[in-house]
């Protein structure tokens, strides 16, 4: 993935992965399994962050997991270790150079990917020649402009928009989610399924509460602050108080919601 990656590498931003993984397991992935015996690309795995779910869901199953960051698929390895995971075999490329041969997969996942680049569409159909007929793609992406929260803030809707301009100016498009299901149409994969995942948070929940609004969502905002700044789209003080206010509806009457967008899609039997 030779694009820029907004959020960066630090070792915080790897929490945050591994927090939104673990929070989001059965919303995002409860309905992605893979029949033994097939072999399943895992393209732009990073920190490993989605590897171990997938594996540990389809064990009879083989996976390739690339990613361009090899700090990223070191930590990747030790996560697979630790968890005694031996289906999955990691590779350093770049999802635009991949070193397989068409037709080579007999499925495709990819997650919190084309967010990040500038050429998502030629993305989609490099992979797309790797699947072989009959094949499917999974794509998963967010959509930061689907955040709503109680109270309401202007601040902060400023201070999540500062991450929207950063991630366009950076050649992406945080944006992405709503687009999943024409974007897929058109590398001309089949039977193309787009379903919302919505993560409600309330203080009922108190476990998303804190694994999702205030560790995976506010920590995501709060990782771009010097960057935005910076770059002037906002000043110290009205972006910490955007941040404020997002820590503001993790409290007892507030209210969160994100959605997530997971798109299915099949290569045509005729490729």
């Amino acid at each position: 993935m030779s694009e820029a990656y907004v959020h960066g590498y630090h070792r915080r931003e790897n929490e945050r992965l591994q927090d939104q993984a673990g929070t989001l397991v059965d919303l995002l992935h409860s309905d992605t399994t893979y029949p033994p015996g097939s072999v399943v690309l895992e393209a732009g795995c990073g920190v490993g962050a989605q590897t171990v779910t997938l594996a540990q869901r389809s064990p009879g199953a083989r996976f390739t997991s690339v990613d361009v960051s090899e700090d990223s698929l070191a930590e990747a390895r030790r996560k697979t270790d630790a968890a005694e995971i031996t289906n999955v075999q990691f590779q350093q490329a770049d999802i635009f150079a991949l070193p397989f041969t068409s037709e080579s997969f007999d499925h495709v996942f990819v997650c919190f990917v084309l967010e990040h680049l500038s050429r998502p569409v030629e993305a989609l159909k490099i992979l797309n020649r790797l699947l072989r007929p009959g094949g499917t793609m999974t794509v998963i992406e967010g959509d930061h402009g689907s955040t709503y929260f109680h109270p309401d803030s202007r601040a902060a809707h400023k201070a999540i928009q500062c991450l929207v301009e950063l991630q366009r100016l950076a050649g992406g498009n945080a944006l992405i989610g709503r687009q999943l299901y024409p974007l897929m149409v058109e590398v001309r994969l089949e039977a193309v399924h787009v379903s919302p995942r919505m993560v409600y948070v309330d203080s009922s929940r108190p476990d998303l509460v804190d694994g999702f609004t205030r560790k995976t969502f506010t920590a995501m905002v709060e990782g771009i602050r010097e960057s935005a700044i910076a770059a002037g789209m906002t000043d110290a003080k009205a972006f910490d108080a955007g941040v404020r206010d997002l820590h503001r509806t993790a409290e007892a009457d507030g209210v969160f919601c994100y959605t997530f967008f997971k798109g299915v899609g099949e290569k045509s039997q005729r490729a």
